[in-house]
């Protein structure tokens, strides 16, 4: 299942990518990921829990362009892979992460389907945004260039971009209002009489 998250941080693009090039530091803010280590430039091994259900993988970064993007793929089955990308707003960054995995047995299935997993990506990134924002400085930076490489598996060069955001009057709307607020937990209320 694929899931789609995005939020506005009040610090500059070069903060915010800087930091979440410190993956060893995602368990301070992501739920469900016990520990990351960063083996080497491209590679991390993540052990996680989803529903209950703990997962070891090892997965390779196949894109990384500075103050711009970051793109993963696990080795092994079950499949994860995603993508974040950093969009400067002035003196604030738009933060859009997308994410696919295969959930596995019935647990991961069912929490998957009601939207267990996209609320805890929504959380994720709130929380990402908070972590950064109370804090003058990222805990670290790297600042290499992964380039895509045209030669790469066919599993590799499959992993899309994050879609791009479609700015509409509603966004608008909440980028001059309230700064605070991720918009995707900004929602329209229609009235059904």
């Amino acid at each position: 299942m694929e899931h789609q998250a995005r939020t506005l941080v009040d610090r500059p693009v070069s903060t915010v990518y800087n930091q979440w090039t410190q993956f060893e530091s995602f368990p301070q803010f992501m739920e469900g990921v016990n520990s990351v280590r960063q083996i080497d430039d491209t590679t991390t091994e993540w052990d996680v829990e989803v529903g209950g259900v703990q997962r070891s993988f090892t997965a390779d970064i196949v894109v990384q362009e500075p103050d711009q993007q970051i793109r993963w793929i696990s080795r092994d089955e079950p499949v994860h892979q995603g993508g974040v990308v950093f969009e400067p707003h002035g003196a604030e960054t738009e933060v859009s992460l997308w994410m696919k995995f295969e959930p596995e047995g019935v647990v991961e299935k069912a929490g998957d389907a009601l939207g267990f997993v996209q609320r805890r990506v929504e959380g994720d990134l709130d929380r990402f945004k908070s972590f950064i924002e109370d804090r003058e400085l990222p805990t670290g930076a790297w600042r290499g260039n992964v380039p895509e490489d045209p030669a790469s598996s066919s599993a590799r060069a499959a992993v899309p971009r994050p879609i791009p955001h479609k700015r509409s009057r509603f966004d608008e709307d909440l980028h001059h209002g309230d700064r605070r607020r991720p918009w995707i937990h900004r929602r329209q209320r229609v009235s059904t009489t």
